[in-house]
């Protein structure tokens, strides 16, 4: 089996819609999983943004939602629910953060990719762990991994 990632809200390269979004109701789009591997101990998801201008931050890349130790068995991540322990956003925040690309710096469209990672063991981590924090963990860990990409651009 493999492991896939996808959503009824928007399909793979396709436009997250705004109710998802800093200028919607901010919830999380409903995610659904499958092709679970063998094995599998805990689930990773982490969601980020590698658009971001070097002058708002210089590595790029900003971490709107990071989930671990979500249990194998779920199929279904359903809009506005947190499953697992969360971690810490770019926001400073252990929550979903919508996508929100600044509309004053190019490219105003940016792309979101939610990881998910299928792991043979349970992270020794708490809630508020940063996303480096989550990927040591996870090395050496990781069983497969899934992604799902949607765009986003203001109105």
């Amino acid at each position: 089996m493999t492991l896939i990632l996808t959503s009824s809200a928007f399909r793979d390269g396709g436009v997250i819609p705004a109710r998802f979004t800093c200028d919607g109701e901010e919830v999380n789009p409903p995610l659904s999983i499958s092709g679970v591997p063998e094995g599998t101990k805990t689930l990773a998801l982490i969601m980020d943004d590698p658009d971001v201008p070097k002058a708002l931050l210089p590595d790029g890349v900003f971490d709107h939602w990071i989930l671990f130790n979500i249990p194998p068995e779920t199929h279904e991540i359903a809009a506005g629910v947190t499953v697992g322990i969360t971690g810490i956003s770019g926001a400073g925040k252990n929550e979903y953060i919508g996508p929100c690309p600044p509309v004053q710096y190019e490219p105003s469209e940016h792309r979101y990719f939610f990881t998910l990672y299928a792991l043979d063991t349970t992270l020794p981590l708490l809630v508020g762990s940063s996303k480096r924090e989550v990927f040591a963990a996870m090395q050496g860990h990781m069983l497969a991994r899934a992604e799902l990409m949607g765009k986003y651009k203001r109105p």
